[in-house]
């Protein structure tokens, strides 16, 4: 079963900063990142700025059609308003099915605002206490949904690059 886990910061680098803690999570076999990408929102800024993580991802990464979807649904629908309406519900609905619901994003989008920063990863076979204290000392805050074996498949199948 795979995890898609989002580590919010109170900082706009606080995600990127932590991007070298879970690459040496990964080599220490306490965590396998099958994808991952960041979101960083300056203070300010209309939008935040996001970013696959291509180098810590291995050959089964779901690529930027996933990450685009995702981040749109949850950042940049809000922006275009009733306009695209049908559209964003049925896109909302396409992620049901594979296990990230409506509270899943609607937390993401009311946690995740100017001045934050967060770190997204799919990951497996974490050792879940070991990889939360590690990133203890930067006091995020976790949200995550836990991803079934047929949800995780139907993700690769529609999203695989």
């Amino acid at each position: 079963m795979g995890t898609l886990t989002v580590w919010k910061f109170d900082t706009a680098g606080g995600a990127d900063d932590a991007t070298k803690l879970l690459g040496d999570l990964s080599q220490q076999h306490l965590i396998t990142v099958l994808d991952a990408a960041t979101v960083s929102w300056e203070e300010g800024r209309k939008r935040p700025r996001t970013r696959q993580l291509h180098d810590l991802t291995g050959a089964g990464a779901l690529g930027g059609a996933f990450w685009g979807m995702l981040f749109g649904l949850i950042f940049f629908m809000p922006l275009l308003g009733a306009a695209i309406g049908a559209a964003s519900g049925a896109l909302a609905g396409s992620l049901r099915d594979v296990g990230i619901d409506d509270r899943f994003i609607e937390k993401v989008r009311a946690e995740v605002s100017p001045g934050t920063s967060a770190l997204f990863v799919l990951s497996a076979d974490e050792v879940v206490d070991r990889v939360r204290d590690a990133f203890a000392d930067r006091r995020p805050e976790l949200m995550f949904t836990n991803l079934s074996d047929d949800q995780e498949a139907a993700l690769r199948e529609v999203f695989a690059e």
